[in-house]
């Protein structure tokens, strides 16, 4: 751990807060007896945004190697596809609550769908943070990489590889916190 740059130290012990924070909300949850007594199915949007994420997933893993081989363009379309699925997350998320209260699951209603409500706005709230920074990389590399000079800058800094690793490292964590999150809604469903 000493050997580790102190901002990434610094998003790993948040990422272990940010693991406390939702294995506290799942165990309350769970406490509640989640709906096993009522007629509920987990909305299909919420299958729909696991998939997305998944991709993104998929499509985040794949910069460090593009941005090793100095092809900035490529890498912008990386970053734009992990943007552009991280949206249409969050917007099958909304949907997702849509079809909720659509089937009576209100927040205000049982405990159980209130810690629905609030484990997915909480998961949705982090993955804006890691947004914002994404749109941050996305807008600042296709900036660059219409410039040789800026991009070769860009290219041999080794702050922007940290960032890179780190951004890649939080956007997974994300991901498997809520395909945990998600099985477990569909084993208390």
């Amino acid at each position: 751990m000493e050997k580790m740059h102190p901002i990434r130290v610094l998003l790993f012990l948040s990422m272990i807060g940010i693991g406390v924070l939702f294995f506290i909300l799942v165990v309350a949850f769970a406490r509640t007896g989640g709906f096993q007594n009522q007629n509920f199915e987990l909305p299909r949007f919420f299958s729909i945004s696991t998939l997305l994420l998944l991709f993104s997933s998929y499509t985040i893993s794949k910069v460090p190697k593009i941005y090793r081989k100095d092809k900035l363009n490529r890498m912008t379309r990386y970053l734009g596809i992990t943007l552009g699925l991280g949206v249409l997350f969050i917007v099958a998320q909304l949907l997702g609550w849509n079809e909720m209260t659509r089937s009576g699951v209100y927040f205000t209603g049982k405990a159980s769908g209130t810690y629905l409500y609030l484990i997915s706005a909480l998961h949705i709230l982090h993955l804006l943070g890691g947004l914002i920074f994404l749109s941050f990389l996305f807008f600042k590399t296709a900036h660059v990489a219409a410039d040789g000079v800026r991009s070769l800058i860009f290219i041999r800094d080794p702050y922007r590889s940290l960032q890179l690793s780190m951004l890649r490292s939080y956007w997974n964590f994300m991901d498997f916190l809520w395909i945990g999150l998600y099985i477990v809604f569909l084993f208390m469903a």
